[in-house]
């Protein structure tokens, strides 16, 4: 009796797990359907789970049109999630060892100091941000969407709880050998904290790829827009292309979907590990 119970509370979680996944996959499939289908498809009052005609040539329509540049929009996302994600894990990182390492009278209140900026909303920073990227002339360029964004306390809180459980046993043994805090920092700690380097730089690459406001500001030459950006110009545009907004929703998003498949272990195994819950 104990057995069939067990098999049956198995067989439920399997189908509402299968259940749930097939909820989730319901805005990829609309994307999918509706970026291969026609406009009359789209509007049609009739719904069909699949369109009644595949047109493969949404793909290539919605790179030609000479009003949505999406094919450099997206190499602007690209490098900017890149570049934002490289320089946030390595100045978090070397913030939150330095805070959870090194002696420092004032380290605490440092900490709590940066921790209070996670209270402060985006908002009452935005047009300070602006004025001082504007003064320096860097509008429309990948320095004034770049270095703004750089700081991350909450990457800085990760990397700080994540090394306080750091073996320190690892960093004696390096000192004995000679390495003072930056080697041992970079020869010794980087290597093995793989798993919390690869959470983190997976939460910031698919916060800077996601990113709107920001770039919509300062990325005012058609040049400068991310994919985002391009995005936006649907809803302003006087003739809607249903097919093409959502062909090109769903490009946008292929990049984030590779990135969580191929890095989502990580994000489990370095949340644990920096003991956010504590």
């Amino acid at each position: 009796m104990h057995d069939a119970l067990t098999r049956a509370g198995r067989a439920l979680r399997v189908v509402l797990l299968v259940a749930l996944a097939l909820l989730f996959l319901v805005p990829f499939s609309l994307l999918v359907r509706n970026g291969l289908a026609s406009e009359s498809d789209i509007t049609a009052p009739d719904w069909t789970f699949l369109p009644r005609t595949v047109h493969w040539s949404n793909l290539t329509e919605v790179f030609a049109d000479p009003d949505l540049p999406l094919a450099r929009a997206l190499v602007n996302s690209a490098v900017i999630a890149v570049s934002t994600t490289v320089g946030t894990v390595v100045l978090a990182s070397m913030a939150g060892y330095g805070l959870a390492r090194i002696p420092y009278r004032y380290a605490s209140v440092v900490f709590y100091a940066i921790l209070g900026t996670l209270m402060v909303p985006a908002a009452v920073t935005f047009v300070p941000s602006f004025v001082l990227v504007s003064t320096l002339g860097w509008i429309s360029t990948l320095r004034g969407l770049v270095i703004p964004t750089l700081f991350s306390a909450f990457a800085c809180f990760v990397f700080r709880q994540y090394f306080l459980g750091f073996p320190k046993e690892l960093e004696d043994a390096a000192r004995v050998d000679g390495l003072g805090y930056w080697r041992t920092y970079w020869r010794i700690v980087v290597p093995n904290a793989r798993p919390v380097f690869a959470a983190v730089g997976t939460i910031v690459f698919i916060g800077a790829w996601n990113s709107f406001l920001w770039p919509l500001v300062i990325g005012q030459d058609q040049s400068a827009w991310t994919v985002q950006v391009a995005l936006s110009t649907f809803t302003t545009a006087q003739n809607l292309n249903l097919h093409e907004l959502f062909v090109a929703a769903g490009v946008s998003i292929v990049p984030l979907v590779v990135v969580f498949l191929l890095l989502q272990r990580y994000i489990v195994a370095g949340v644990e590990r920096s003991g956010i819950d504590d």
